[in-house]
């Protein structure tokens, strides 16, 4: 496993519809506090020199302007749903600058809707093929294992969220959980001795697809975790109200954070 301490920049730490969602009145959507402006969710792992993007959604050209994302060692996609994988064509622009695929880690099922929905990018034979990102595609083939991706040694785990396989991910002490809705047991297996932990917790409510606040807590009581970061936001958790009612070992996350 990974030995050297990683860090990771939050890209955006929003829901599906961002913050503010479109034309919404309510106080956190109308909120100057800059922690309640989220984009939707993506963050940048950094260690051993290395810069991998997790996720790219609807909103990462504008996420990789404002952080100043020029270089990309690879892409991990957690699933396949548009919040996460939007900004796909975005990607071409590393692998038209460096003449090089980008190296991208992500599970069968994932790149099956991938090819589906930016199937251009796919198509060799397309008159459009030298304009469109180029990929060298590692996939994930069981449900949870040991991988080495762009020189890094990455646990990798499958749950479910409305019965569609999501992948989360360990990079030492450091583990990206977002979407979790099901999974099983031996998740606790996967995620043992983790000090730090990034899971996604949509609002004070539960949801068919996504953890309360609270049920975020109890998993990551379970897990055992120092720090827990609460990502993956939707509009109805205030930033600083919500932290007063959370305990002090876990917050949310917000846009530009880097632990």
């Amino acid at each position: 496993m990974i030995t050297i301490t990683p860090k990771l920049l939050f890209l955006g730490t929003g829901g599906s519809m961002g913050i503010p969602v479109i034309g919404c009145k309510c106080p956190v959507c109308q909120s100057e506090i800059s922690f309640n402006k989220r984009l939707r969710p993506s963050a940048l792992l950094m260690i051993d020199g290395k810069r991998i993007l997790i996720d790219c959604g609807p909103d990462f050209r504008e996420q990789a302007l404002r952080y100043g994302l020029d270089q990309l060692d690879g892409i991990i996609i957690t699933h396949a749903h548009n919040d996460h994988t939007a900004g796909f064509d975005e990607l071409r622009i590393y692998s038209l600058r460096t003449h090089q695929a980008i190296p991208c880690l992500l599970s069968p099922d994932t790149l099956a809707d991938l090819k589906r929905r930016f199937y251009y990018i796919f198509d060799e034979d397309s008159p459009y093929a030298a304009l469109t990102a180029k990929f060298q595609l590692q996939l994930l083939e069981s449900e949870r294992a040991e991988v080495l991706f762009a020189g890094l040694d990455v646990r990798y785990f499958t749950y479910q969220q409305g019965g569609m396989n999501v992948n989360g991910f360990r990079f030492g002490n450091l583990a990206y959980v977002s979407d979790i809705r099901d999974y099983p047991t031996t998740i606790f297996e996967d995620l043992k001795g983790v000090e730090t932990l990034v899971i996604s917790a949509l609002r004070f409510s539960s949801t068919p697809l996504h953890f309360s606040i609270d049920e975020a807590v109890d998993f990551s009581r379970r897990v055992g975790a120092k720090q827990t970061w609460l990502m993956h936001i939707a509009h109805e958790l205030d930033h600083e109200k919500a932290n007063a009612y959370l305990p002090a070992d876990i917050r949310l996350a917000y846009d530009g954070l880097e632990i």
